[in-house]
């Protein structure tokens, strides 16, 4: 019997975390949206001018019965570097930024915990900027941002930035893939 539970968090541009993550075994879906700013409904117009608050995320059912909140998160770390504010690579601005939304107490902990020890293994050369907040609203992107990175794995940004993004996720993880 499934145990369907829900993970929110952002890494930078939606589309490569919630390409990883749709592929992964015990994943339900990953929906790209918008999390943890003040404003109902935004858009993704709206929401890349950084006046929004939001953060571009990607909401996870996942099966707990099959993979922990804990092993999401050590994907999401992989997928992106946690340890640069508000920024991916050339993706600027707030709405970039690496930020865990935890859904109860037990998720708290399992991300303050993970990022405590992952700092003290020093991976990257600083510390885990990661914010941590408490999930409030999960509104999703359009339909043109689901799936995108997978439907269109030639557009510039897919083919050079989250092409190869994926393919080391897959290596890495490769047990963990449907």
């Amino acid at each position: 019997m499934e145990k369907i539970e829900i993970a929110t968090f952002g890494g930078g541009c939606f589309w490569c975390i919630e390409a990883a993550l749709n592929k992964v075994r015990g994943v339900v879906s990953a929906t790209s949206g918008y999390s943890a700013g003040h404003r109902e409904n935004p858009s993704y117009q709206q929401i890349i001018t950084g006046t929004t608050g939001h953060a571009e995320v990607i909401q996870v059912e996942y099966d707990a019965n099959v993979i922990n909140y804990e092993q999401l998160l050590s994907m999401f770390f992989q997928l992106h570097d946690p340890t640069t504010l508000n920024r991916q690579g050339n993706d600027v601005g707030t709405q970039y930024r690496s930020i865990i939304l935890y859904h109860d107490k037990a998720q708290l902990n399992t991300a303050q915990d993970l990022i405590n020890k992952l700092n003290l293994l020093g991976i990257w050369d600083q510390s885990i900027c990661t914010e941590i907040k408490q999930y409030e609203h999960f509104y999703p992107a359009e339909y043109y941002h689901q799936g995108y990175a997978l439907k269109n794995p030639e557009q510039p940004y897919c083919a050079i930035l989250i092409g190869p993004k994926l393919e080391e996720f897959e290596f890495k993880f490769k047990n963990w893939l449907k």
